[in-house]
């Protein structure tokens, strides 16, 4: 599989630099992510050192994947989004989002809404449409008291010790993503596709390939597939992109499984993935992807004002449980095009 002739951006060419050592002092240790820390106080203007900066924490990125930089004091959100626009070539709007998220300010967004006491399992973002971000940005504003983790993992590890079988069947197939946009489960259309009537969601779901049916009282279904496996454009390597164990039935809590599927029929969760060729995907391949996932974990817990950026085509992120407040806001960046089949 190869990338297609348009996934290409500015940033494929910023990350181009990983091929040699990143000059900044990033601090690599054992199942932890690359950390950048900075001496001294905070910079008075975090998206100023931002901007004298962004070469090398680009280069630095490209290099490990992911690198968190401690110490740059992030402490509201406006910030981030200044911050983010320095480092990216572009700030992207979300769209399909599998959650409810908020905007907190103008290209920043809340984490997605989820249960603070389930996991988010590990995933690329946005990695079923066909346009993705290329990098993303998280930032801790406020940290938790514990857990809360936003761990990532290198794609390309993690397919190299998946499965052979199971990568072959998904390289052949690609995989599926079923959705439900009902008015009592799950995300709406309108924040989903940016539109609510008929026509328009029609029409932004013929333009990205989302196959639609709409049901007796306006209720919707889609269907999208896409590839499992991802030719990163700067390194060449193959990796393991894609969301299929996280946003599938067997990740859900059981007790909300079984009474989804009560309520709406074993078709009527929010979200739930399988085959490319339409075949069902059963709890041990489920487990199995995420026991890789979990053996290849990097972590480190969050501080305040910390910012983690991280190469969205290379490393998968998950958010860990977690106790007490919690605000780690997300800015979406860099969009490149992706294929939709293997």
């Amino acid at each position: 599989m190869a990338v297609t002739p348009d996934m290409t951006t500015s940033a494929a060419s910023d990350m181009t630099s990983s091929t040699t050592s990143s000059a900044m002092p990033v601090e690599v240790l054992a199942d932890r992510p690359a950390v950048l820390r900075l001496d001294g106080p905070p910079p008075a203007d975090p998206a100023a050192w931002a901007a004298a900066h962004r070469a090398e924490l680009r280069a630095a990125v490209a290099e490990h994947g992911a690198v968190l930089v401690r110490g740059l004091g992030l402490a509201d959100a406006r910030t981030v989004g200044r911050v983010g626009r320095e480092l990216l070539d572009e700030v992207m709007a979300e769209r399909e989002g599998f959650a409810t998220r908020h905007l907190r300010a103008d290209g920043v967004y809340s984490s997605s809404e989820w249960p603070p006491d389930q996991p988010m399992c590990m995933h690329h973002e946005l990695s079923y449409r066909r346009e993705v971000p290329a990098t993303l940005l998280f930032a801790c504003l406020t940290p938790p008291a514990s857990g809360g983790v936003t761990g990532v993992a290198d794609s390309q590890t993690v397919l190299e010790a998946l499965d052979p079988a199971l990568v072959a069947r998904f390289q052949q197939v690609g995989w599926r993503l079923d959705r439900n946009y009902t008015d009592t489960v799950g995300i709406g259309r309108a924040e989903s596709f940016g539109a609510e009537d008929r026509e328009a969601v029609d029409a932004y779901c013929r333009r990205w390939g989302i196959e639609t049916e709409w049901r007796p009282g306006g209720d919707l279904r889609t269907r999208q597939r896409s590839a499992a496996v991802l030719r990163h454009p700067v390194n060449g390597r193959l990796g393991w992109f894609n969301q299929i164990a996280f946003l599938n039935e067997w990740t859900l809590d059981p007790v909300i499984r079984e009474y989804l599927t009560f309520e709406f029929g074993p078709d009527g969760l929010p979200f739930n993935s399988g085959y490319g060729d339409g075949g069902t995907i059963d709890e041990a391949t489920v487990l199995a992807i995420n026991a890789v996932y979990e053996k290849h974990t990097l972590r480190e817990p969050w501080q305040a004002g910390d910012l983690m950026v991280v190469d969205n085509l290379r490393m998968a992120h998950s958010r860990e449980p977690y106790e007490g407040e919690r605000e780690v806001v997300v800015v979406l960046g860099d969009p490149v095009r992706v294929p939709d089949t293997a």
